[in-house]
């Protein structure tokens, strides 16, 4: 599968920043019943090797499984081992692009620029992370959707809310990151899973208007 078919379903991946190992489980299945199928773990996390291992053992084959803040290409091969499929960055490291590219994951590198996202495509990104959002408003994203090529996805990550996501899908974007308003690590699961619900119904809200 490639990153637009895991986007299918629900355009809208779980970055879980603080995840603890002993409830990688129950988080990662309150996701996935909310319709989730793409779970990040930022390398800043503790033990967010075994997060993601934990992760990619329990939760369906449909669901993929990686690691976010990714900053070295050496740290590509660890995700890899413990059987993350998914490479997130807040950066466009072209080394890092190339070896996810070379141990056949799916990466998607961070950028700010126009420059930098043409950049990350040629060097073989699945996709690109426009980050931080709260500093890249929608008419910024319509822009480079007019010259990015048709077929890019385009995902803003930072700041993203269920009420806030209609400016950017109507500026091209194909889905987004979603962090704090998701996920917290004191977070109840109950709770992550109602904030999952209400982001799920959000995206389709704007589907079938």
């Amino acid at each position: 599968m490639v990153l637009r078919d895991y986007l299918a379903e629900l355009p809208l991946i779980a970055i879980l920043r603080g995840l603890k190992p002993e409830n990688a489980e129950a988080v990662g299945h309150a996701l996935v019943e909310a319709g989730f199928r793409i779970i990040e773990v930022p390398l800043n996390s503790p033990e967010p090797f075994r997060s993601i291992e934990i992760l990619a053992k329990t939760l369906p084959r449909n669901v993929l499984v990686g690691a976010g803040t990714v900053l070295d290409p050496e740290q590509v091969n660890g995700i890899r081992d413990v059987g993350g499929r998914l490479i997130v960055m807040p950066h466009a490291d072209l080394d890092v692009i190339r070896r996810a590219k070379e141990q056949d994951l799916i990466c998607t590198p961070g950028v700010a620029t126009p420059t930098e996202a043409f950049a990350a495509l040629k060097a073989g990104a699945d996709g690109i992370k426009i980050f931080p959002a709260e500093a890249i408003p929608a008419a910024v994203v319509k822009a480079w959707r007019a010259v990015l090529p048709k077929d890019a996805i385009v995902v803003p990550v930072g700041g993203i809310k269920p009420d806030n996501m209609k400016p950017y899908v109507d500026a091209g974007a194909n889905g987004f990151g979603l962090g704090s308003a998701l996920f917290t690590p004191a977070m109840p699961v109950e709770e992550i899973g109602r904030n999952a619900r209400d982001f799920a119904a959000a995206w389709q809200a704007l589907r079938t208007a």
